[in-house]
């Protein structure tokens, strides 16, 4: 019969199940314990089960630092098992932060708070970071606004971290240091661009230089100066006036609170060079300046710093037309210009180039009177006659009519070619449409001079038209023109056909063409003829008309009167 100090074996039995069961009820879970000792870097901890367990030390030293631990402790242990092979609790300080910190990142994350971590380690695309018990990852692109070279001393710092993602199941943890700066940098800013107002005047640091200008740092926020609003000269590159890490005083233009994006000038800080610009170049005046720039439709040039004016391609040169500006002037050339034009609203000013030389057809007129001669070469040779080469860079034309006696069209032009030296009489200047009009034959001797109006010569046929005749006066004379109601008094007589190439007779000069090609007429000399012999003997043959007749007979009755 059992007794109550001796249990029975039922009872014994259901006592050890109860117990076991309790102690594996602890398994799997993080429990307190105290430490009550530190044996060969091993702690042991009484967490309330039938044996004690050990943890090793070092899961009570953060890394680089001193162990935290202490006899008497109370500390947080994960419980694997309750007895191992030994008989020990199977404790692990490094679970249980892990489990706590997993629970802790979990409710941070879920609200998007910061967490403190403390970079410890690196490996293959960033960092390891220790968030308290878990290990999570920084990639290198997170660590920073701008790239950073050199994280060492970072290393071992506790600081700030936004949890980008995590998984606790398979224990993955993303983080990022840049997330947390970039939100400070965005409050510093917002509270800072709040205290700037447009027109203010700040010191700032040059950051960054691009083509179009550069970024100056205010104290936390960056602000954009154009390269147009650096000078009021022209800047080609903002290197020019400034440089990375230059302190420079500028003047805030606009603020767009919205985009949170500021305009800086440091020319609005000078004196405008265009305030009464249009007292210091007059319209008309001559100036002189520097070409700063070229472009298809002329060239910029500086009159004084901060003051440009254009030269339209027109207004560049007398002859060169047709051209680049490029081909008239180049960049960092000292020019003498005019003014033409001063608009201080718009600030443009229109120049010429041109107008500061005297226009070389005027010069020449002035210079080379017509009948002059002169001498040049033939720099072309067109359908219609021949260019020839002036000074002053301007050229003459010679028609295929003046090109010599007795010779036209194609066979006169044939007679000379491009680069060949000639001389020429100057027939005619036309300054308003640049003209002028030359004559070679004109300049041979026994041509052109030798003839007057009412000279009476003797003509050779050279060629017949319906129009009239084309004849030649004496030997080697000028090539003229009868015209058909010019060959005769008597219309059934005024025949081309009526003459022969070859055929010789007396014709009178009666005028010259614009060309200056004279006009000879075979009537004009017969009623000449007619007159004198009325004049002389005041009878007239069946040649003579009424009118001729009528006109002697009066004048001799007014002189017997």
């Amino acid at each position: 019969m059992a007794t109550s100090a001796m249990p029975t074996r039922e009872e014994f039995a259901a006592l050890l199940d109860r117990s076991l069961g309790t102690s594996r009820s602890f398994e799997g879970r993080v429990m307190k314990g105290r430490v009550t000792a530190i044996e060969n870097d091993l702690v042991v901890i009484d967490v309330g089960l039938k044996s004690e367990g050990r943890v090793p030390l070092k899961e009570f030293t953060p890394p680089g630092g001193e162990p935290q631990v202490k006899v008497g402790d109370e500390v947080e242990v994960f419980v694997d098992r309750v007895e191992n092979a030994l008989g020990e609790a199977m404790l692990s300080r490094e679970r249980a932060r892990r489990e706590a910190a997993w629970d802790r990142l979990e409710q941070q994350y879920a609200n998007k708070e910061r967490v403190e971590g403390t970079i410890f380690g690196r490996v293959k695309g960033g960092f390891t970071v220790d968030l308290g018990g878990v290990v999570a990852f920084l990639p290198g692109s997170q660590v920073d606004v701008r790239p950073v070279r050199d994280v060492t001393p970072l290393m071992g710092l506790p600081q700030p971290f936004q949890i980008l993602k995590m998984d606790r199941k398979r224990g993955n943890v993303v983080v990022s240091r840049r997330a947390v700066m970039e939100e400070s940098r965005q409050e510093a800013r917002n509270g800072l661009i709040q205290s700037l107002a447009e027109g203010q005047v700040l010191d700032g640091v040059v950051k960054n230089i691009t083509e179009y200008g550069a970024f100056v740092d205010l104290g936390g926020i960056d602000g954009l100066l154009h390269v147009t609003d650096m000078s009021y000269k022209r800047v080609q590159h903002p290197s020019e006036v400034i440089s990375v890490g230059d302190t420079v005083k500028v003047q805030i233009i606009r603020i767009n609170r919205e985009t949170q994006r500021i305009s800086l000038g440091m020319k609005q800080l000078e004196s405008d060079p265009w305030d009464g610009v249009a007292d210091r170049f007059p319209v008309g005046t001559r100036a002189r300046g520097r070409v700063t720039n070229i472009t298809e439709y002329g060239a910029f040039v500086e009159l004084e710093p901060g003051i440009e004016g254009l030269v339209h391609v027109s207004e560049m040169s007398w002859t060169k037309k047709n051209v680049h500006p490029s081909k008239i002037v180049s960049t960092s050339q000292e020019v003498d210009v005019v003014i033409l034009e001063v608009d201080a609203d718009k600030r443009r000013i229109s120049l010429g180039m041109k107008q500061a030389m005297r226009n070389p057809w005027e010069q020449f007129a002035e210079e080379h009177p017509v009948g002059t001669l002169v001498e040049g070469e033939v720099k072309n040779v067109t359908e219609f006659g021949l260019f020839v080469g002036l000074p002053g860079d301007i050229d003459g034309m010679v028609h295929m009519s003046d090109i010599a006696w007795g010779v036209t069209g194609e066979a006169a032009l044939s007679l000379y070619r491009k680069g060949d030296r000639v001389t020429a009489r100057v027939l005619e200047v036309d300054v308003e449409r640049e003209r002028i009009s030359l004559g070679i034959k004109q300049a041979q001797e026994g041509g052109q001079k030798d003839l007057r109006r009412n000279d009476v010569v003797t003509v050779t046929v050279k060629a017949i038209t319906d129009g009239g005749l084309e004849v030649q006066a004496g030997e080697n004379g000028p090539v003229g023109f009868i015209r058909r109601a010019e060959l005769s008094r008597d219309r059934d007589e005024q025949r081309p056909d009526r003459y022969q190439v070859g055929q010789k007779f007396d014709a009178m000069v009666t005028g010259f063409e614009r060309g200056r090609r004279p006009l000879f007429s075979v009537k004009a000399l017969q009623i000449a003829e007619e007159k004198e012999r009325v004049a002389q003997f005041g009878s007239s043959d069946a040649g003579a008309s009424l009118g001729d007749i009528l006109g002697a007979a009066l004048n001799r009755a007014r002189e017997n009167g």
